[in-house]
C-alpha cells in the first residue's frame, strides 16, 4: 500500500476531530448498552486511541 502524504495542518485537524469523537464515546454509559453495542463501543474507543497515537507520532516526525 502506498503511503499517503498529509500536511501537518491536515494531521492536526484529523487529530482534533478524532479526539472529540473519543471524548464523546468515553462519556457513554457502557452498562446501559446491549452487549453487542458495548463490544462495538470498546473496539471503537481502542481504534480511536490507536489512530490518535499514530497521528501524534507522525506529527512528531515533522518537527
Amino acid at each position: 500500500m502506498s503511503e499517503m502524504k498529509y500536511t501537518p495542518e491536515e494531521l492536526t485537524e484529523a487529530h482534533r476531530a478524532l479526539l472529540s469523537t473519543l471524548k464523546k464515546c468515553e462519556k457513554i454509559d457502557v452498562d446501559k448498552l446491549p452487549q453487542a453495542q458495548q463490544t462495538l463501543l470498546k473496539r471503537r474507543i481502542a481504534a480511536l486511541k490507536i489512530a490518535l497515537n499514530l497521528i501524534s507520532e507522525k506529527l512528531e516526525e515533522t518537527v
